[in-house]
This record gives structure tokens, C-alpha cells and sequence, in this order.
């Protein structure tokens, strides 16, 4: 009776909002520092595996699936902070950048970007090869502003080179790397403050991808243009408190489905390392308002969009690093978007930093998979809704 009264209500609504069901699965609990997860075959058998990034560790390591064989990839590095992973030659093994010797002030940090690449056996440790500096280089996408299938990386620093805290007061870069050549390319149009999140996305549907970023001045659009120009657009100020508590922290992108018509909104972390989690929809005039869906995180850190329940509409996942250190998704109730229910996917156990989405299994199910700071543990959150 009660799973019968559930699907009136969701029919009533019009839109599904029956929550997806994990399991709940450990791969490690030894990566202090756990800063980030990406899901990438590294082994060209065509099963998605996990590299998992600690800052507190030397080495950057991965995980082969389906038996979560911990490997190396390489070693000797400090104060890792982020990678990006693609295969840039066509040999259907990615290549590895990462950004290591992170500070959070310019001054104190070398920021550099390194280049990883495999030899015979990808399990054995990979060649790194250093392609720039970048004082707070914090986080690497790959992107195809093109269009045409060759991606670039984006590298986006934390803060200017004269930032200092608390204010971090100063123009941030914005920069991109063709690969193979690896030569700096600054985008002219610069945010200010922290500039904690990026998120890539075909935001026009043409095929070519453009850069959201999330910083104290709130959400960015970044396209190139068909001419080669970059242009820069306010999507939304994020938090309005004052400088340097306002703004916005991390940003995806997702879209509310209602029969055939779609919306696209935009989730938030704000402000930085912040407690809320906000959601944007344009209004009739195409201006992005802000609805808080949540104020309950403590250092909030992470946030994705996916459709895990098969209704056609994205969820929201959010994670966070401090107290209660939790995973959060949150189900939209109907196709406007104004009301978001929220069921925990991991109350207590996982200090969030990254989480990722992919199948891991071959279910037709997407799954989630997340790395932890204070909890040092990586898990992976197994699917059993239904699929697409």
C-alpha cells in the first residue's frame, strides 16, 4: 500500500522521485588526505577503474576492476592536488596529468603540472614528465572547445599570483594546454578571489564545451567562440554575504525532465568550503534564481549531477568534509525544481572531497564512487534501482 502511494504521488507531480538503492562497498581505508576520485579503464579491457588522489600520500594510486587491485601509477610526489585524464594519442590508455606542490597561497606553492604515460604494461609505474608551474594550480578537465573530438586541458588555479589570505584579493588565471605541444594558453576574461570549481559542458548543444566555474564572484560561463574569442558571462553571484564570505564554491550542471521538456538548472556548493547547497532555474526573463535546498553541510566539497533513479531527471549529489561527514543526494520533487527531497547516501562514514559517477559494474545502473578526507577511505556505492 504504502510503494502504491508512492507512485500516485510521484504520478501526481509528474516526475519520479522514488530514490535509487545502493550497496555500500569498501575499497580502501588507508589514503590519507583522500582529495580526489576519477574513473578512467586504464588497462584497455573495457571495464572503468578507479584512480584515487590523497594529498597526504607520496604515491598516486589505482584501482583495477572488478577485483579493486591497488597499483601505482607513480610516486615521489607532494601535496598532490588534482589530475585529469584522456587519451590523447589514440591508444585507448589515457594519459595522466596531475598538479602537485598545491599550496593555497601563491607564495607557497610551486604548483606543478606533471605528464603521465604508460609503457608496455600500464600496471607497471608510468613515465612523469613536468610541463609547466602554476602557483596554485588546483584543478584539471579535459574539454573539447573545438568540437572536434581533440581536447584541451584546463587548468584552473586556485587564486592569483599575489593572493593572499583571508582575502585573496587579485585577478585568477584561466588557462588551457593543447596536447603534445603543452605550451600555455592564458583565457583573456579572468575571475577574482578563490576560484574553487570548474565544470565542463556542451552548454549550447553544438558539440563544442565550454567551462563553468564556480569562484567569489559567483558562477561563469566560459565559451570559445567559432572565431578562436573567448567570452565571459555572470550565470549568478552565488552567496551574496560580503567578500570573502560569498560566491560560490563548486558547480554542476543537470536537467529536470517533464515529459518532453527539459530545463536545465544549475547545483551549487556555496560559498566557499560552504554549508549550502543551492539550485539555479532560469525564470521567464532568463535570469538564474537561487533557491538554498540545503544549509546543513560543514565544508561542503563536492558536488555531481546524474540520473541514478531512471526517471530521466538528474539528481543532485553533494558531499562534505566536516562534521557529519556525509553523502547527500537530493531528489527533485516535480519539473520545476522548487522542492528537493534529501536521502543520505553515507551518514557519518565518508568525509567527501570527490565523488564520481560511473557504471562500474556493467548493470545499465550508474554508481557512485567517493573519496574521503578525514575518513581516509574510498568507496564505491553499488546501484540496485532501476535502469535506464
Amino acid at each position: 500500500m504504502i510503494f502504491l502511494l508512492l507512485l500516485l504521488a510521484c504520478g501526481a507531480l509528474g516526475a519520479a522521485t522514488l530514490p535509487a538503492e545502493f550497496t555500500e562497498h569498501l575499497i580502501a581505508a588507508d589514503l590519507k588526505g583522500g582529495y580526489q576520485v576519477v574513473v578512467a579503464d586504464l588497462n584497455k579491457d573495457g571495464k572503468p577503474d578507479i584512480i584515487a588522489l590523497a594529498s597526504g600520500l607520496k604515491e598516486l594510486v589505482w584501482f583495477e576492476n572488478p577485483g579493486w587491485t591497488r597499483h601505482v601509477l607513480a610516486g615521489d610526489f607532494n601535496h598532490m592536488i588534482n589530475l585529469a585524464a584522456w587519451d590523447t594519442d589514440g591508444d585507448g590508455i589515457p594519459e595522466i596529468v596531475l598538479a602537485h606542490e598545491f599550496a593555497n597561497q601563491a607564495k607557497n606553492s610551486i604548483g606543478i603540472l606533471s605528464l603521465l604515460t604508460h609503457g608496455a604494461d600500464p600496471r607497471e609505474p608510468w613515465k612523469v614528465t613536468e610541463i609547466d608551474r602554476i602557483p596554485t594550480s588546483h584543478r584539471l578537465r579535459w574539454a573539447d572547445i573545438y568540437g572536434n573530438g581533440k581536447k584541451v586541458l584546463v587548468d584552473a588555479p586556485l587564486t592569483g599570483l599575489k593572493a593572499e589570505a583571508p582575502e585573496y584579493r587579485g585577478k585568477t588565471p584561466l588557462v588551457i594546454y593543447k596536447p603534445g605541444a603543452w605550451m600555455r594558453e592564458t583565457i583573456p576574461e579572468q575571475n577574482e578571489g578563490v576560484e574553487h570549481g570548474i565544470y565542463i559542458t556542451d552548454w549550447d548543444g553544438d558539440g563544442r564545451e565550454a567551462i563553468l566555474t564556480a569562484s567569489f564572484i559567483g558562477i561563469h560561463l566560459f565559451r570559445m567562440g567559432k572565431d578562436g574569442a573567448w567570452t565571459r558571462t555572470e550565470l549568478a553571484k552565488g552567496d551574496p554575504a560580503p567578500w570573502p564570505k560569498g560566491g560560490s564554491s563548486d558547480v554542476a550542471a543537470g536537467w529536470l525532465v517533464n515529459k518532453s521538456a527539459k530545463t536545465r538548472f544549475l547545483a551549487a556548493i556555496e560559498p566557499w568550503h560552504g554549508n549550502e547547497v543551492s539550485v539555479y532555474i532560469q525564470d521567464k526573463k532568463h535570469i538564474w534564481q537561487r533557491q538554498v535546498i540545503d544549509d546543513s553541510l560543514d565544508q561542503g566539497h563536492t558536488i555531481l549531477t546524474a540520473d541514478l533513479n531512471g526517471d530521466g531527471t538528474d539528481e543532485i549529489i553533494a558531499g562534505y568534509r566536516g562534521k557529519g561527514r556525509s553523502v547527500n543526494i537530493y531528489y527533485a520533487n516535480g519539473p520545476k525544481g522548487d522542492r528537493w527531497t534529501n536521502h543520505p547516501l553515507d551518514s557519518g562514514g565518508m568525509a567527501a572531497s570527490s565523488c564520481a559517477v560511473a557504471d562500474l559494474n556493467a548493470d545499465g545502473r550508474p554508481d557512485i564512487i567517493c573519496i574521503g578526507s578525514a575518513t581516509a577511505n574510498l568507496k564505491w556505492y553499488e546501484n540496485k534501482g532501476p535502469k535506464k
